[in-house]
């Protein structure tokens, strides 16, 4: 049985399941978070790279990043979730190529927030030597890095699938990361589970190792004898923040493990599909931009000069 009809045939199915539950209907969620965010994350650009104090700040760079990457994912997952429920028929390859953006930009933003912490626990264990350590030239290159580690085993991937494949030209009913990952995995199992589990795993140890390490380093500072302590409240927030992005990925790698047993409902697969896709996986990035907002006080003091600023000139362009 050739590739070309199992994706065919497979893609029928699942519209068949979306059909027969009506989970079209969650684009709606998918559409409001996806505002929330777009609506917020230029404006947080801006005041980052408008502003030299923050662009010369790796933290505030880290956060840039983020942002970007998670704006380049809702967009791509917005695209993706509104084709899938007008049943827009779309070619394979270009569903391949959609699928390793989207994996690269999803696996950026992990890979930022993991780097946040990190620069979080150097600025507190090595304040002397901090700013020598992560110089801005340094930190772009550090970016353009991760970057480069995200987008090459997807892109890798989608170069091996095209080869295997050949000049086939089908179009699909529906376009899903789970269902491209789901037919490379039958040839590659233990690489797409050491790239998903594996990679999100060594970055949530490393989460957890520089807290505990920052803990132990400013428990003798007074900074968490108060309930609501600024450091708690920051411990805590940051905390869930990181949570609802790191779940999304291990619920992923549950949905690739469940694509290939026979005894799962195919229902059951739509289901957990869609709800991973069109609400867990936007909770973090609907959240992102107002908690960075709140957080960090230098950027909203640079968000209120701005929009001061632009109060001035109507005024002056009014007189």
């Amino acid at each position: 049985m050739t590739s070309t009809f199992l994706i065919s045939n497979l893609t029928q199915e699942w519209v068949e399941s979306l059909r027969r539950w009506h989970l079209e209907f969650f684009f709606i969620p998918t559409t409001v978070a996806t505002l929330a965010a777009l609506l917020a994350n230029p404006v947080l650009l801006m005041c980052i790279l408008l502003s030299r104090s923050l662009r010369r700040e790796t933290r505030y760079l880290l956060v840039a990043n983020t942002l970007t990457a998670d704006m380049l994912f809702l967009i791509l997952n917005l695209a993706t979730v509104i084709c899938n429920a007008v049943r827009a028929r779309m070619p394979w390859l270009v569903c391949e190529l959609i699928t390793a953006v989207t994996v690269t930009a999803y696996s950026c933003a992990i890979l930022s927030v993991t780097l946040m912490v990190v620069d979080t626990y150097a600025a507190v264990r090595w304040p002397l030597h901090y700013h020598d350590m992560l110089p801005p030239a340094r930190t772009h290159c550090i970016l353009l890095g991760v970057w480069v580690l995200a987008a090459s085993y997807p892109f890798t991937l989608v170069g091996m699938m095209e080869v295997e494949r050949g000049n086939i030209n089908e179009k699909v009913s529906v376009c899903l990361v789970l269902v491209s990952l789901g037919f490379i995995q039958v040839k590659n199992m233990v690489g797409i589970h050491i790239y998903f589990f594996v990679a999100a795993l060594i970055c949530a140890i490393l989460i957890f190792y520089c807290y505990i390490r920052l803990y132990m380093v400013t428990r003798t500072q007074g900074i968490w004898q108060s309930r609501f302590s600024r450091a708690r409240v920051t411990l805590l927030a940051h905390g869930i923040l990181l949570l609802l992005y790191f779940a999304p990925g291990f619920i992923f790698t549950l949905e690739l493990f469940l694509f290939q047993r026979k005894d799962i409902s195919q229902d059951v697969r739509v289901w957990i599909s869609t709800v991973n896709m069109c609400v867990f996986m936007l909770l973090p990035r609907a959240f992102a931009p107002y908690l960075y907002g709140l957080r960090y006080r230098e950027i909203s003091d640079t968000l209120m000069q701005l929009v001061h600023r632009q109060r001035r000139l109507r005024q002056t362009t009014v007189s």
